[in-house]
């Protein structure tokens, strides 16, 4: 059996941005002195016009952003998503959610999967804090071929848009044919009776690999990735639940404010059904192997496995 290739999804967003700059010639990249990292120096590299260092200072590279939007120019802000949701967060809110301005914000290096670098760069709440600023799109890609797609959507589309990419490599899981990527469109990648497992970013490979080990023990999961957060899949979310009559949202990002959150609102209103949320549990992060700490934390495919099956029972 071939192996599975990986890439990680913040290769993926600096491959895009050169990839688009060609196509967009408005399209501009801000980065805080983080380019090596963030993988925006590939876009530097292509178009060194184009590529503004605004060094360690998230929160004027928010107002430049801004500004930039105000003159038809498309720009993409990009630091670790500690820093771009957490440290500039007033910034994005005033100067760019505000006016509604056409700033996208590339954040990578979220969740725990940053590893080493512990729990002050671990961000597990950059989701919850972005989907509280009204208009704000948040996407979070699950591999490399739906990152690039994101990238591109988020050129097209007109408002903020707050993209969420890793550090670890992951498996590449949307390259067929009839993939197809919508803002606000989730995506059904195994049909199942018994449960639906929603989930996001990384954890949509660990949740597939889940559900086989499920299947095996004779439930049937339905798997779903949310790649848009807000503007959720309202009706997709809803379906799923009244099919199955349980749920379980699986994330790389605290329990509290995210996709789980999200799911939970609109359930509570429309299909009351009950949740189980999988996710970083109201604690923080700490250094070590990414791998080791998703395991740690029970947000692999065996720990997923776990819950859900203690869950169904």
């Amino acid at each position: 059996m071939a192996e599975v290739k990986k890439i990680a999804t913040r290769q993926s967003y600096g491959n895009a941005l050169a990839e688009f700059g060609a196509e967009y010639d408005n399209l501009v990249v801000l980065d805080a002195d983080l380019a090596g990292a963030t993988q925006t120096c590939i876009f530097k590299k292509a178009f060194p016009e184009r590529h503004i260092d605004c060094g360690i200072a998230e929160c004027n590279m928010a107002g430049i952003a801004a500004g930039l939007a105000t003159t038809g120019k498309i720009p993409f802000m990009s630091s670790f998503a500690m820093f771009a949701a957490g440290r500039a967060f007033e910034q994005v809110r005033n100067s760019i959610g505000y006016p509604h301005l056409n700033v996208k914000i590339g954040a990578t290096h979220a969740g725990i999967s940053v590893g080493e670098d512990g729990a002050s760069h671990q961000c597990c709440e950059d989701v919850a804090l972005m989907r509280t600023i009204p208009g704000m799109t948040v996407i979070v890609p699950s591999d490399d071929v739906e990152a690039r797609a994101a990238v591109k959507a988020a050129i097209e589309m007109d408002g903020p848009c707050y993209l969420r990419f890793g550090r670890l490599a992951v498996p590449v899981i949307n390259d067929n044919d009839d993939y197809k990527f919508e803002i606000g469109k989730g995506i059904v990648l195994r049909e199942g009776k018994d449960v639906a497992l929603i989930a996001s970013g990384l954890e949509v490979a660990e949740t597939l690999e889940a559900a086989e080990k499920l299947a095996a023990d004779g439930i049937d999961a339905k798997v779903i990735n949310i790649h848009t957060i807000k503007p959720l899949d309202e009706d997709l979310v809803v379906a799923a639940a009244k099919e199955t009559g349980k749920v379980v949202t699986i994330e790389e990002h605290s329990v509290i404010g995210g996709l789980g959150s999200a799911v939970c609102d609109v359930l509570s209103e429309k299909c009351p059904t009950q949740v189980l949320k999988i996710g970083v549990n109201d604690t923080f992060g700490e250094s070590g192997p990414a791998k080791e700490l998703l395991k740690k934390y029970e947000l692999d495919a065996e720990g997923i496995y776990k819950k859900v099956k203690a869950f169904m029972a």
